[in-house]
């Protein structure tokens, strides 16, 4: 019983080092974006106009919204494996 619980956490342990992984690519694309977004000039940019600005800020808003739901998702999935984990061991203890 114990092999399996431990190759359950390796597994998890892996799964949870990918999604740290693509979370981390995310996080270095939004840096960058803001990066960008810094070496701008504060006057006259050329975005085509009052509309390209807006279509242009709504992408950086939906990239920077993304980057946050992927870490809400991979916080609750570390607490559900938490706590399945917390209650395999839980009764493995009561035996």
């Amino acid at each position: 019983m114990q092999s399996k619980i431990d190759e359950m956490l390796t597994h998890m342990s892996h799964s949870h080092q990918q999604m740290a992984r693509v979370l981390d690519a995310e996080r270095q694309m939004a840096v960058r974006m803001a990066q960008i977004i810094h070496d701008l000039p504060d006057s006259d940019p050329e975005f085509d106009g009052i509309n390209g600005l807006i279509e242009n800020s709504g992408q950086i808003n939906k990239s920077i919204i993304a980057y946050l739901g992927s870490i809400a998702d991979l916080q609750e999935a570390l607490a559900e494996t938490l706590n399945h984990v917390v209650k395999e061991l839980g009764s493995h203890e009561e035996e």
